[in-house]
């Protein structure tokens, strides 16, 4: 008999929707109906990252998402005095401390949580003390992620990044490696009772694969859908995404059973 597994759940990074907004200036495209199509295809929740230099996401974004959606608006941001004063006024779902530096494109590495000390203690305590719950974007590594259980994070999002670019670049085996990594890091996040969550450069393919992991319960998935969108549509695209979910869950049931 297949053993049931748990559900699998997508949460949708709209960003780069209002990086083309920006780009030109003005309203269109607009993230919030982006998120408004991407839930009706199907995603769990809704993702944006207020940047300090607000390059994609503003803050009137910010304030028309929390209005506007019905599922788990997660706020990604950096662990700054700043971004914890505007999570404690918009009140999201979630809030996921990230690494954020200006010259970076993309959000590189994971969070040093070790490194925040007591002040990134501090942060995470006043989230969470608000109903916040806070998750901590952290590269696959047991001491990052034991600390971010010290402090009392109630999620860690494994960072894929590295595994994503190394099976880009053909680099099997040392992709096979990271993919260990990340394997071993999330069955001992579960252990300290860590929700697992990952995310960073999946496409249809790493998805499906990473689906397989049973301690992970979220992907969050934003450049990859949107670069999608341009050619099949956003909801199109989603709706793929869920079906390569899908199957890497089935796989992880169908193993289990054997």
């Amino acid at each position: 008999m297949t053993r049931v597994v748990s559900p699998l759940r997508l949460g949708v990074n709209i960003d780069h929707v209002a990086t083309v907004r920006n780009a030109r200036g003005g309203a269109l495209p607009d993230p919030v109906r982006a998120a408004q199509l991407a839930c009706a295809a199907g995603a769990d929740g809704i993702t944006a990252h207020l940047r300090e230099d607000r390059r994609h996401i503003r803050d009137t974004d910010m304030r028309r998402l929390r209005e506007h959606l019905t599922v788990p608006l997660n706020f990604e941001m950096a662990a700054t005095d700043e971004m914890v004063a505007i999570a404690l006024e918009h009140l999201p779902h979630a809030a996921c401390l990230v690494p954020e530096r200006r010259e970076e494109r993309t959000t590189e590495g994971g969070l040093d949580v070790i490194g925040g000390g007591i002040e990134l203690a501090h942060k995470v305590e006043k989230l969470a003390h608000a109903g916040i719950r806070v998750s901590l974007f952290v590269a696959p590594d047991e001491d990052q992620i034991a600390r971010a259980a010290d402090i009392g994070a109630a999620v860690v999002e494994l960072h894929t990044g590295a595994w994503c670019d190394l099976l880009a670049e053909g680099r099997a085996a040392e992709a096979e490696e990271e993919f260990a990594r990340l394997r071993r890091a999330a069955v001992q996040g579960a252990a300290f009772g860590l929700e697992i969550h990952a995310g960073h450069g999946l496409d249809y393919a790493s998805a499906e694969t990473i689906a397989a992991l049973e301690p992970v319960r979220e992907l969050n998935i934003g450049h990859f859908l949107i670069g999608e969108a341009i050619f099949v549509g956003l909801e199109a695209a989603v709706r793929h995404m869920r079906v390569a979910m899908a199957r890497g869950r089935a796989r992880l049931g169908a193993s289990q059973a054997a």
